[in-house]
């Protein structure tokens, strides 16, 4: 996750990810990427209707939070995901059959982008949509929000992984509390967290029992802000101390 973005491989990343959860076998998963490609027709809509018709990948609508939906592994094996690993999976294939394709973190919904205006709903059994058809998924799914073009900019890989980290800390606090706590751990260590999130983390260590860890990350973000700012950071981090003792 140091490398530029252009050097992160992100089918490996995302199954190191998994990897945090349960053993697996890294080189297996990416042959089977591999042999999806070499099966896969190598135009976007014939690779939608590969995936998503004649390999029954889907959207898991009767149990969206299932921790195994963000597992890229799981996946594989289940044929079940959330829109952002099915995304992953589509780019991932594509990309070993030379399509440019790209992901789109749109709020709510991630999709994949292709050339021309193109996108594709991975979750909705890879339906190629416009930008009018993004908007109105948008609208239906966010009701009352404003719309804005920028939702639709490509995202890069690291973008895409700490958008995944963050569906499964998400997943485990309501589930599986004590699970969370390596996926906030991985979230932590990606360079570039800011120091909003950063202190959101270390709340949320805290309400997991780990206060010598949320103090640790307050004493580094304390550094990053303003006299006062700093002041309430490291307040914080010694009352979280106080309770672990």
């Amino acid at each position: 996750m140091r490398r530029a973005d252009v050097e992160i491989p992100l089918a490996e990343a995302a199954l190191l990810i998994a990897a945090h959860d349960h053993d697996l076998d890294v080189a297996a998963q990416l042959d089977a990427l591999d042999d999806l490609a070499r099966e896969a027709p190598p135009t976007v809509e014939g690779l939608a209707r590969f995936l998503f018709v004649e390999q029954r990948f889907a959207g898991n609508d009767v149990d969206y939070a299932d921790p195994r939906n963000s597992f890229l592994d799981e996946v594989l094996r289940r044929r079940l995901g959330i829109p952002i690993t099915l995304s992953v999976l589509m780019v991932e294939v594509g990309r070993r059959s030379g399509l440019a394709l790209h992901g789109v973190g749109m709020p709510g919904h991630f999709l994949v982008g292709a050339e021309r205006g193109t996108f594709i709903d991975a979750f909705d059994g890879g339906a190629v949509l416009d930008e009018r058809g993004c908007r109105d998924v948008f609208e239906r799914l966010q009701p009352g929000a404003a719309w804005h073009p920028s939702y639709l900019t490509p995202v890069e890989p690291r973008a895409i992984l700490v958008r995944m980290l963050a569906n499964l800390v998400h997943t485990f606090v309501e589930r599986s509390p004590a699970d969370a706590v390596w996926a906030l751990q991985l979230r932590l260590a990606v360079p570039g967290v800011a120091p909003d999130e950063r202190r959101h983390a270390a709340a949320l260590l805290g309400t997991l029992g780990r206060f010598e860890e949320a103090a640790a990350v307050l004493d580094d973000v304390a550094g990053e802000l303003d006299e006062s700012g700093a002041a309430r950071a490291r307040e914080d981090a010694v009352r979280l101390r106080a309770r672990a003792n």
